[in-house]
């Protein structure tokens, strides 16, 4: 009896994602063709393996510039993943005396369901690294970084963000209307809900979500924290959009049967101050790698 195999996929190499890249930062060949140490043509070949591999284009390029297909944004954020968790598990053999200081802000959230195991593993690796952690809004951590008051900081941002020139894409995940597992409150009128104050992105996606759907609400209960979410959530007293991952038994995703307007993706995003030292780029690292596991 015959057993057909199913087809190998292939593995994209370190080199050329390496040199996507460099490609996507640079917004053109040649300059990306000195940052990698290769030729012009040898970067265009490259970008046509990748191409060939997948099937479909990664780039648009004209004669000044070149910008990123749909496909090659998708393929960027994962190739960033990629070279972040290498450097990081290369690091763990050449740099075990890496040693300093890293200070980085974090919205809340994250610093309650992704960071206390991130930062345990990185403490495993760069036992000499010490991190202190900032918990406030982003616009403040933001306004930190400017400031030196901080190295880096994690960011909230809509579900659209792909990146910009100094803050990297991270993570992206689904909003949902969480409420309690049996619960009523989501069957009331008006809906009680429960957010954060303006500017918030899953504040505004929700409440944009019900003005457009025309369901009336009333604001029942603000936290700028996750466990004051989930504790008026778990009382019943209102449901509230948080993302997905957050869900557990007892907090569920509203049900279907209710009709409440879907809501959309939000991002994590990481923002790094000017001259990072070492001990920050390993931070920095170790974040890229394990989001990327998410």
């Amino acid at each position: 009896m015959n057993v057909s195999r199913p087809p190998q996929i292939p593995l994209l190499e370190l080199d050329l994602l390496k040199t996507l890249v460099a490609i996507a930062e640079t917004g053109n060949f040649s300059t990306a063709a000195a940052s990698v140490l290769r030729t012009p043509s040898a970067v265009s070949m490259q970008v046509k393996r990748i191409e060939d591999m997948l099937g479909r284009p990664i780039f648009v390029r004209d004669s000044r510039s070149v910008t990123l297909t749909a496909d090659g944004a998708v393929l960027l954020e994962h190739a960033r993943r990629l070279l972040a968790l290498n450097r990081e598990m290369v690091a763990r053999f050449i740099e075990p005396d890496l040693a300093g200081d890293v200070r980085m802000g974090a919205p809340d959230d994250v610093a309650e369901r992704f960071l206390p195991g991130m930062l345990r593993r990185f403490d495993e690796t760069h036992p000499c690294v010490s991190v202190t952690v900032v918990v406030d809004t982003t616009d403040r951590m933001m306004e930190m970084v400017r400031n030196r008051q901080l190295d880096m900081t994690i960011v909230t941002g809509d579900g659209g963000f792909q990146g910009t020139e100094d803050t990297e894409l991270l993570l992206r995940q689904k909003l949902v209307w969480a409420a309690l597992k049996g619960g009523v409150a989501a069957e009331r009128t008006p809906l009680p809900v429960s957010v954060w104050e303006d500017g918030c992105v899953w504040r505004d996606a929700g409440i944009k979500g019900l003005e457009k759907r025309g369901i009336p609400y009333r604001i029942a209960f603000e936290s700028a924290h996750i466990a004051g979410q989930r504790a008026a959530i778990l009382a019943d007293l209102a449901i509230a959009p948080i993302p997905v991952s957050t869900l557990t038994e007892e907090i569920v995703a509203a049900r279907p049967e209710l009709a409440l307007p879907d809501l959309p993706y939000y991002t994590l995003g990481l923002h790094i101050g000017e001259d990072p030292s070492p001990p920050v780029q390993a931070a920095a690292d170790h974040l890229r790698a394990s989001f990327a596991c998410c």
